[in-house]
């Protein structure tokens, strides 16, 4: 497909906006920047103000990863106000095609082009060659996508919306937590507790459970409690995290037959460090009873590789339907 070069692609967060540039077929992504989504009015703009600011000329091809169902034409962000219609954002950019899905559907795209020093292994398992590929990962959201094997050996991506799934808890302590948020949500979903917002909430309920008044903290703060010992409740809320991730992954990995292995995305866990890497991510992930053994066997990856999204979005161009 080298006539759809260059190529405009973007990783559309709740959070942050990330736009690169291909100029042709095989080459690395150019002009990589990251822009605050409150900075720009819409998506469009925010594209033009990327285009404009690397004095990029007119792409034939852009290809967006954003976080949000993709149903139609019309998209409307879960997390954030921008919302656009598919076709007009074709027409305003002038491009021959528009392709627009899900973020978490681009993140998995990647997955077969990553490279070992852009992944961190979590525990034990070997991946078996072939089998279907689980994907989640805490950001401002909780996205989830996944890679199922086809019969001509290429994998099919999976789109969807498992962030929303309803959280179940584990242990009592567990359960105390999820009761508080049901009083301040009504419904908990894995999202409400894996997320950035997530951690704040886990940090407040824990607190409350403790008798203890909660500090005004944000994601960072809580993160950085846990890694240098400032509050016992910010390293309990990451412990806490990390076990529901596990457990939400190990869900994930059943459902799906994960025996490929489970990545995790997302801009969370990745700062985390060796916060995360103790033993409460893993005993989440196996504690499945009757199916620990087969959990045990599965091998879980964190992504360290800075942008896999864009190269996500670069490879749909190519691997996806126009």
């Amino acid at each position: 497909m080298g006539e759809s070069y260059p190529r405009l692609v973007g990783d559309i967060g709740g959070t942050h906006a990330r736009w690169a540039w291909l100029p042709r077929a095989g080459a690395p992504l150019q002009q990589v920047q990251v822009q605050p989504c409150v900075h720009s009015a819409s998506l469009l703009a925010s594209a033009r103000e990327y285009l404009a600011a690397h004095r990029l000329g007119q792409p034939r091809a852009a290809a967006i990863g954003i976080a949000t169902p993709v149903t139609g034409d019309e998209v409307r962000m879960t997390n954030h106000p921008w919302h656009f219609s598919i076709s007009e954002l074709q027409r305003a950019l002038g491009v021959e095609r528009c392709l627009v899905i899900n973020d978490f559907t681009a993140l998995a795209l990647a997955l077969p082009v990553l490279g070992a020093d852009e992944v961190r292994a979590v525990g034990r398992g070997t991946a078996v060659a072939g089998a279907p590929i689980g994907l989640l990962g805490p950001g401002t959201g909780l996205g989830v996508s996944g890679l199922l094997p086809a019969p001509d050996g290429r994998f099919v991506t999976l789109s969807g919306e498992g962030g929303h799934v309803t959280l179940a808890a584990t242990d009592d302590r567990e359960a105390a937590v999820l009761a508080l948020l049901r009083g301040r949500f009504g419904h908990v979903s894995a999202e409400r507790v894996l997320s950035g917002g997530g951690l704040v909430n886990l940090y407040d309920a824990l607190a409350r459970l403790d008798g203890v008044a909660p500090r005004e903290l944000q994601p960072a703060d809580v993160t950085r409690a846990a890694v240098d010992g400032s509050d016992p409740h910010g390293a309990q809320a990451v412990r806490l995290f990390a076990r529901v991730l596990g457990n939400v992954a190990g869900n994930l990995a059943l459902t799906l037959g994960a025996r490929g292995g489970i990545y995790i995305g997302g801009g969370i866990v990745p700062r985390l460090g060796a916060a995360f890497d103790d033993e409460s991510f893993r005993q989440g992930f196996e504690h499945k009873g009757r199916f620990a053994g087969y959990l045990a066997a599965i091998p879980t990856w964190v992504i360290t590789a800075a942008t896999p999204a864009l190269v996500g979005a670069g490879r749909a161009l190519d691997v996806m339907p126009a």
